[in-house]
């Protein structure tokens, strides 16, 4: 299932409220796969110099994750699929 990457505005001096974001996805996506959905949170990454905060979720479409990332609370204003490696799968002689 593709994974993607919903954008959101978390200012630098609310770092604290992360932690209730990403509860708050957890129930947002066991909710949505309860009623045949199926959604995963998967993890956030937090830029606090740029102010924005990453929420990432497998979903079988950018739709759904949207719709996900909104019953969350997360006000996302950007949802595109993300692509990403698994380090493990890297050739140890290229991991520096």
């Amino acid at each position: 299932m593709p994974s993607y990457l919903v954008e959101t505005y978390l200012a630098r001096g609310k770092t604290g409220e992360r932690a209730s974001r990403e509860q708050r996805a957890r129930s947002a996506a066991k909710e949505l796969t309860q009623k045949s959905v199926c959604v995963r949170f998967e993890r956030s990454i937090h830029v606090p110099e740029d102010e924005i905060c990453f929420f990432v979720f497998e979903a079988p479409s950018g739709r759904e994750a949207a719709l996900v990332a909104d019953r969350a609370g997360l006000d996302p204003f950007r949802v595109v699929e993300a692509v990403t490696s698994d380090v493990d799968s890297i050739d140890p002689k290229e991991k520096i």
